[in-house]
């Protein structure tokens, strides 16, 4: 049961939390994702590795909550775009905001290019959240469906269109289709 801190106004473990995470960003936005280790992080914190672990998890809980943390700004707004659409064209719209919120945050630059198969990089395919949310802009449960979107948007961030109107042709085309049907 979470309480309230007298000192710090609120549940003294959330607090911990919020700050180890904040921490985890600055770091990953200054240095990269190689530079995140919980050592650094504990040192950044001025707190042993052992609570660290005790608050937030290892290394990739805390690589999943700073994702976690830039995801829900983009998936907000990618809900508020395709509140009313369906099929193709929820997923294409979906998939061309999600691309301009990400390209437009400096920690989305880092994440998305630090994402790199069989180097560390997996985390985010392999990550539960990350599909989930891939199923809810699909509109249904399906994992091989949230794996083949997750795949597209991260080969669209590194071979971006030719300029914006080419690539959203190209989402609109082969990508809302595919997807926006079961």
């Amino acid at each position: 049961m979470a309480r309230t801190d007298w000192l710090v106004g609120r549940d003294r473990s959330a607090a911990a939390a919020d700050r180890i995470y904040q921490a985890a960003s600055d770091i990953v936005l200054r240095k990269g994702f190689e530079a995140l280790t919980i050592g650094a992080l504990a040192q950044r914190v001025h707190c042993s590795p052992a609570t660290i672990y005790r608050h937030v998890g290892g290394k990739t809980e805390i690589m999943e909550a700073v994702t976690l943390r830039l995801s829900m700004q983009v998936v907000g707004a990618v809900r508020a775009a395709i509140v009313d659409l369906e099929g193709a064209e929820r997923v294409a719209t979906a998939v061309v905001v999600a691309l301009e919120l990400i390209r437009a945050q400096p920690l989305g630059h880092v994440i998305m290019n630090n994402v790199v198969p069989g180097l560390g990089g997996d985390w985010l395919t392999d990550s539960r959240l990350i599909a989930s949310i891939a199923e809810e802009i699909i509109g249904r449960r399906d994992e091989a469906a949230a794996q083949w979107l997750i795949r597209a948007t991260l080969a669209l961030w590194l071979w971006p269109g030719q300029d914006r109107d080419s690539e959203v042709d190209m989402v609109r085309r082969f990508i809302g289709p595919a997807l926006g049907s079961p």
